[in-house]
């Protein structure tokens, strides 16, 4: 289950990235991409399913964990995971056919084989 909830935030930081990556950067790129070492991460997996699941549907100890982990977000991070997922038409249309908008994500998980596992509770 911790396993779970790492991969969790880790998807959320991906899809964080693929956001940043979209929008404009001040930062100046290198002349040249870095040579690719073998101890380089491979790249995360493409989506290739999603997966909408409501908080109150999760385990009390997935709960609780997924609890700690939005505490320590901020809002910053928040609006983040949400430009991400509604720059992703897939996930997006996932969410909103399970009846939630993107303010109800809390965390969002890729496994290796693509799944996405997103974890929603209603804003209120």
């Amino acid at each position: 289950m911790r396993m779970t909830m790492l991969a969790a935030l880790s998807a959320a930081s991906l899809l964080t990235g693929v956001a940043n990556a979209q929008s404009p950067s001040s930062e100046q790129k290198p002349a040249s991409p870095p040579a690719a070492s073998p101890q380089a991460p491979k790249a995360a997996p493409a989506i290739k399913s999603v997966n909408v699941v409501e908080l109150n549907e999760l385990p009390e100890a997935t709960k609780t964990q997924v609890n700690e982990l939005i505490a320590k977000r901020t809002a910053e991070d928040n609006q983040r995971l949400q430009r991400a997922i509604e720059g992703a038409p897939m996930v997006k249309t996932a969410v909103e056919a399970k009846g939630f908008s993107t303010r109800d994500v809390l965390i969002a998980q890729l496994n290796d084989e693509g799944e996405l596992i997103v974890i929603t509770r209603r804003a209120g």
